[in-house]
């Protein structure tokens, strides 16, 4: 029989702490049981999760999956101590990845890595995961969480998410309707989102603030809080769009690569989206970053969403009625422009320019 008397290494010794682990996971069961849903009970501690599809109300379904991290916008909770949001970017980049294809979120799973498992830092993490999980009506059914002396730094960690959709066959989007002339409709994005960080923070870096500094494009909060600012969640806006009006063609997640990079991968060859810049509400915080690190418009607008986190591809006679279901939704929808036929190669046409302007003081 194994025994640990004659003085051999343990784990624990080796940087792991099994003890942690099942503390940090008894600290988050109740979080994740507030997640169950249809078809799902939301439990953890088994080898896998389960979804069934027939109680969720599917009756021909096709899954749609996503997956996604939050880059080194993690590092700025690390550095600020603010572990209570990033969880909330974690789900929202993928379930907004999955809603764009018309797919209803059923279930997610996040995956955890750190170098010295601090349980409630992890707690912290995963209650931020948990509430956007019930945002956006996807239950919480696993994950894991790895310690990993000598990979990561103490107090360092990283995240990814995993999340499963599902929508009737013969609904899924882009349709193959898409055609010049459709209108394109945009939803506010609330701040940074998650990507473009690196850049961030090499302007915040630029500008010699600690983050505790008011930001001085939010001065009633410290710039480190700011920036931290989580994703918004489309889900529940976009889903009852959909299922209450008939003109939503395609549905574009604007991510990394900005404009250019995002809205031609919902659209035909033929076609380009002609973008009115002057309609797009670029927040403080655009205008701060472009004049401080003296980033150029092209560079901001393939870098950052610039305000607009969801472009709409939608039937120009329908404009109006699904505009009207966005702002039953709670959303502020801008008219951004519309499809035409794509010349030179050229996807995206902007008109007009960003208003990057900083404000008098």
């Amino acid at each position: 029989m194994a025994t640990d008397k004659g003085g051999g290494l343990t784990y624990a010794q080796a940087g792991v702490d099994i003890d942690a682990g099942n503390a940090m996971v008894e600290a988050i069961k109740p979080l994740v049981r507030a997640t169950a849903r249809p078809g799902a009970d939301a439990v953890i501690g088994g080898f896998g999760g389960l979804f069934d599809l027939k109680a969720a109300g599917f009756k021909d379904p096709v899954l749609v999956a996503a997956n996604d991290g939050v880059g080194t916008k993690v590092k700025i909770a690390i550095e600020t101590g603010k572990h209570d949001t990033i969880g909330v970017d974690l789900v929202a980049m993928s379930v907004n990845d999955l809603v764009v294809q018309g797919a209803e979120p059923l279930f997610f799973l996040d995956y955890f890595a750190t170098g010295k498992l601090a349980p409630h830092v992890g707690a912290q993490v995963i209650a931020g995961v948990a509430k956007a999980c019930r945002e956006a009506g996807c239950a919480l059914i696993g994950g894991e969480t790895a310690e990993m002396p000598g990979l990561y730094n103490e107090g360092d960690y990283d995240l990814a998410g995993f999340a499963v959709g599902a929508a009737e066959r013969g609904t899924l989007l882009p349709r193959p309707d898409i055609a010049d002339g459709d209108v394109l409709i945009g939803l506010r994005s609330s701040g940074l989102h998650s990507n473009g960080f690196s850049l961030v923070r090499h302007i915040v870096d630029l500008s010699g603030l600690p983050w505790e500094a008011p930001a001085p494009f939010e001065p009633e909060q410290a710039i480190g809080a700011a920036l931290l600012e989580p994703t918004r969640l489309y889900v529940k806006p976009i889903l009852a769009a959909l299922r209450s009006t008939t003109g939503i063609k395609a549905l574009a997640h604007i991510t990394g690569g900005g404009f250019p990079d995002n809205i031609p991968r919902v659209l035909p060859d033929g076609l380009a989206a002609v973008v009115e810049l002057s309609a797009v509400p670029a927040q403080p915080v655009f205008k701060w970053l472009a004049a401080v690190g003296g980033v150029t418009e092209a560079e901001m607008l393939r870098t950052f969403n610039c305000g607009i986190g969801m472009v709409v591809v939608v039937a120009a006679a329908e404009a109006d009625a699904v505009t009207a279901a966005f702002e039953q939704a709670g959303e502020e929808p801008v008219r951004l422009g519309r499809l035409a036929p794509r010349k030179d190669g050229q996807a995206v046409v902007y008109k007009g320019q960003l208003d990057l302007a900083l404000p008098n003081p």
